[in-house]
């Protein structure tokens, strides 16, 4: 494996162990995207911005996804994610609105509307570029969020009553009055591979603000504690429309420990996401 850095690398707070030099760009999470993994040459986007509970490293870049694109027969682009683990994800939010610029900025579309294929299905992009002609931020239309009916969890020394939600990948949501006090990393590990989720769940608790904000502190299955997570985040604020701590159709503000998303809850159960997405830095890595 062999690459090349620049100053701009060299300047950021991590070192890659392996010295590749690679594109970053950041929604408040990290991923890592090959563009056509068909080629020797693979082109990636990692973003740093949030260091994962599990493996946090000081001397490489840390990265808890890795993001491939490809192309698609039935959308402008295909994605498909795998979590620290090694195990594939359905659907990342905040990695689909780093697909969109990156695939914008770096000229493989001139669209501002796009269509990308995931295991969850199709979904629709629109970018928002900025004064400079890069894409600023991206509303992605996230599809439909089932809300079931709270369950009760019987946890070591505790219970919880969450609420499963399915944005394209499960999640189990549990309401509180205080989200800094949650043991994340004692709950989220025993709601993540709780027996009734069979394959998995992430974990997402929340403190409801106000009927247009809440705070969201998250475990990810797969990769354990994230500073944001997308599709948590539109799960979440499902579950409040559907528990009435928030209004239906309305701008809802998510505050996540990486930064803040607004989400739409329609009634007919439609999520609609909008949050930025900026680049740090680029490079290449030969495969």
């Amino acid at each position: 494996m062999r690459s090349h850095l620049n100053s701009n690398f060299m300047a950021q707070p991590y070192r890659c162990s392996t010295r590749s030099l690679i594109s970053c760009v950041r929604p408040w999470f990290q991923n890592c995207v090959p563009m056509y993994p068909q080629v020797r040459r693979a082109t990636f986007i990692l973003s740093w911005s949030s260091l994962p509970h599990r493996g946090q490293c000081q001397t490489s870049l840390p990265s808890f996804s890795m993001i491939w694109i490809s192309p698609s027969e039935n959308a402008d682009f295909k994605m498909r994610i795998f979590n620290a683990d090694g195990s594939e994800a359905k659907m990342c939010g905040n990695g689909i609105r780093c697909l969109g610029k990156y695939v914008y900025d770096n000229g493989l579309t001139d669209k501002t509307e796009l269509t990308v294929e995931t295991l969850s299905g199709l979904r629709r992009l629109t970018l928002h570029p900025g004064s400079d002609g890069r894409v600023a931020s991206v509303s992605v239309k996230m599809g439909m969020a089932r809300v079931e009916k709270p369950l009760s969890l019987a946890l070591p020394e505790t219970s919880l009553s969450c609420i499963p939600v399915s944005v394209g990948n499960p999640h189990a949501v549990t309401f509180v009055k205080n989200v800094s006090a949650v043991p994340l990393a004692v709950w989220g590990p025993l709601v993540e591979k709780y027996p009734t989720f069979h394959d998995g769940v992430n974990a997402e608790f929340v403190e409801v603000l106000s009927s247009r904000c809440f705070r969201m502190r998250v475990w990810e299955r797969g990769s354990g504690i994230t500073l944001a997570c997308g599709t948590g985040a539109c799960a979440s604020a499902a579950a409040a429309v559907a528990a009435g701590y928030c209004p239906a159709k309305e701008e809802i503000t998510a505050r996540l420990d990486g930064g803040e998303l607004q989400i739409r809850v329609y009634p007919s159960g439609e999520v609609v996401m909008t949050g930025p997405a900026v680049t740090v830095y680029k490079g290449e890595i030969e495969l």
